[in-house]
């Protein structure tokens, strides 16, 4: 996640909860919060943006038993030791939780909205594929 964020949060709440559901399926789940420091794309200024998450996750040894699993659970695959890595688990959802194009918003972004960068090309005039169809008549 340093990747991708300016600066570490401070902290970040995990909340998970394990259980065995009606079924006999083992099920993690929970939520997790933290506040990242961005590069906006409009503006490259820095901002915070605050991520929560929420998961459920049943752990699968391997490709066949997560095809047999209910379509409510994510899957997660056990390690070579069947341990489930719960700090990759939070982090891969924090990642997923960042937006494609970090902005402000509109009203708290120091460029200008109505910005242009460079001329966009005139729209050429191109024949109709179907003019074609119109000769056969």
């Amino acid at each position: 996640m340093l990747a991708v964020c300016q600066t570490r949060s401070e902290q970040v709440q995990v909340n998970a909860t394990f259980d065995v559901d009606e079924v006999g399926l083992v099920v993690i789940s929970g939520s997790s919060s933290a506040t990242v420091a961005l590069t906006c794309q409009r503006c490259t200024e820095e901002f915070e943006l605050e991520l929560e998450v929420s998961f459920t996750f049943s752990p699968v040894k391997d490709v066949e038993a997560e095809a047999e699993l209910p379509s409510y659970y994510d899957a997660i695959e056990l390690d070579e030791n069947g341990e489930v890595n719960l700090l990759e688990l939070v982090e891969d959802e924090f990642l997923l939780a960042i937006p494609l194009i970090p902005r402000h918003s509109i009203k708290d972004c120091q460029s200008p909205a109505d910005s242009v960068w460079g001329k966009l090309p005139e729209e050429l005039e191109k024949p109709s594929p179907f003019d074609v169809l119109k000769k056969l008549k």
